[in-house]
């Protein structure tokens, strides 16, 4: 296994442990994590902090593992499954954990995990017929917003709520959520040809 990959697993582990961390019922085993004021305005959990954390590194190894299996010409059919994979897990799971503990509107993971499908979908029609479908702008955009959306919600908004009074983390997300859909139709348009019965 190459260095690439071996950063895309511990992207996977990282995912796996982001998300039992946020779903895992500590108060029922009696563990709670402390709150803490910053700049006596931003109440912040631990667990939230934690989780932040951990989804900013595993955020950066998804670059990371990406420009080096390129830049080494170390780029192998493996590495492009699992990649996607972790990258899945990583995203959605976060997004679906955080819609439950209630930080997120519910609609976001749904319309994203249907965008997901739907666009896996043409991508392996498009693939079985030999035509690569490789990401658009849009979809790079989104993924950018996406990031950084969920960052700010683990880090309370941060620094944007101690000056304005617009939710950036949110309305990141909801940017995301509506470009992650135009995409998603740009995606069936380049490839319609692809579901034409010859």
């Amino acid at each position: 296994m190459n260095l690439p990959n071996k950063i895309t697993m511990a992207r996977i582990f990282l995912a796996i442990g982001l998300l039992i961390l946020l779903i895992f019922p500590f108060d029922l085993c009696g563990l709670y994590f402390p709150n803490y004021i910053i700049f006596g305005k931003i109440t912040m959990n631990l667990k939230f902090l934690i989780g932040g954390g951990v989804f900013l590194v595993a955020s950066i190894t998804d670059s990371l593992d990406g420009y080096i299996a390129r830049s080494r010409n170390l780029v192998t059919d493996f590495g492009k499954v699992m990649d996607a994979i972790a990258d899945k897990v990583l995203v959605n799971g976060v997004l679906i954990a955080l819609a439950c503990e209630g930080s997120i509107s519910v609609a976001i993971p749904i319309i994203i995990v249907t965008r997901d499908i739907f666009v896996d979908s043409i991508k392996m029609v498009a693939g079985s017929k030999g035509k690569a479908v490789g990401a658009s702008m849009l979809g790079k955009i989104k993924t950018i917003c996406m990031m950084a959306g969920i960052t700010l919600v683990f880090f309370y908004n941060f620094p944007f709520e101690l000056f304005l009074r617009f939710d950036v983390a949110n309305g990141l997300l909801y940017v995301a959520t509506l470009l992650s859909v135009i995409s998603g139709i740009q995606y069936y348009l380049v490839n319609k040809d692809a579901f034409k019965d010859k």
